[in-house]
């Protein structure tokens, strides 16, 4: 699927988070990437499938967020991996930058589910926080890092599939009405093609201009 070098590295851990989503953590291996940067990861049978790294870019290792989709050919294969399995990785790719290449302008992350990933790795590698973050998931226990969002920028989460006390229950969307807008701050929208849609859309008609919108789709497989 992805015709880029990769390097080898050895699996540290595979930590259950809830239901079919885990982080798997893998030893680095002097790998150099930015965040927002994507890698593709390939099974024993030479399926691949990309996946945000979620870790700084100063860290010594390597952590994703992936979700276990029935009938997928490489998250149920990856949720079986052991400490020192072996997995091949590709070189990094992509261009999505949150925070990046913007000189001191505003910008606001929104994420759902394993879509939060980039935003993980950015806020493990710089300091400059978003002005905002909303952030989608199914169920509260869904949400990774949500402790460390809160204590780095002003943070919502969404709970769309059950009540949980202290949070908005419902899509992210419902949340865009306090998402705070200005003509100079830049948004960062990752997550399912539906709500990156929907959400680039809304902003479109609330007056940010496109090129002022950046984009990340996710797929699960």
């Amino acid at each position: 699927m992805f015709n880029l070098e990769y390097t080898e590295h050895s699996v540290m851990a595979v930590r259950p988070v809830s239901g079919d989503l885990f982080e798997l953590i893998v030893d680095r291996n002097d790998l150099e990437f930015l965040p927002g940067d994507c890698v593709a990861i390939y099974t024993d049978s030479e399926k691949s499938r990309p996946y945000s790294i979620a870790s700084g870019s100063n860290e010594n290792e390597l952590r994703f967020v992936i979700r276990s989709m029935d009938g997928g050919e490489v998250s149920p294969w990856l949720a079986e991996r052991r400490p020192k399995d072996t997995l091949r990785i590709t070189s990094p790719f992509g261009w999505f930058r949150p925070g990046q290449g913007i000189d001191d302008a505003p910008f606001h992350f929104l994420a759902t589910g394993t879509g939060i990933a980039p935003f993980l790795s950015y806020m493990h590698t710089f300091k400059t926080p978003p002005a905002s973050c909303l952030y989608g998931v199914r169920h509260a226990a869904d949400a990774i890092g949500l402790s460390m969002l809160h204590g780095f920028c002003p943070t919502r989460l969404a709970v769309s599939r059950e009540h949980a006390a202290g949070h908005y229950n419902g899509r992210i969307t419902g949340l865009l009405d306090t998402l705070p807008l200005d003509e100079a701050a830049h948004y960062y929208c990752c997550g399912l093609e539906s709500m990156v849609n929907e959400v680039s859309e809304w902003l479109q008609q609330h007056g940010v201009d496109l090129m002022q919108i950046h984009r990340e789709v996710f797929f699960h497989g």
